[in-house]
């Protein structure tokens, strides 16, 4: 079964997703925030991760730059409403950081799903 870790600090879209994924079959663990995410992949060891970009404590930036740091080939898709910035400037800078997928918000939940099935 593949293990998905969800980082994202807005607890109605972590568990939004979260339910999403295991009505298709995923196990899923959620963090809020990248510190507790980057806690969650070193012991969980998921096979995917979908992280928020503008989060407290630990950006997705660098949640995805940290994460591709112990797991080259790890599959990371990023997401993000823009918060100050732009949602596509930020999605681009996961890019260059190293997300395989990327979804501005708001995002269709079958836009998720795609996305999680290409990678899985």
């Amino acid at each position: 079964m593949t293990k998905i870790l969800v980082i994202e600090d807005d607890e109605e879209i972590r568990v939004l997703i979260q339910r999403l994924l295991e009505r298709e079959g995923f196990e899923v663990e959620a963090a809020e925030d990248g510190v507790k995410g980057m806690e969650a992949f070193r012991t969980w060891a998921p096979d995917m991760v979908i992280t928020d970009l503008v989060m407290p404590r630990m950006k997705g930036e660098e949640t995805i730059r940290e994460i591709r740091s112990i797991d080259a080939e790890a599959k990371i898709i990023a997401i993000s409403g823009g918060g100050p910035s732009t949602p596509s400037k930020l999605l681009e800078g996961a890019r260059n950081a190293g997300a395989l997928e990327t979804l501005a918000k708001p995002f269709d939940p079958v836009e998720l799903l795609s996305a999680v099935h290409r990678l899985a």
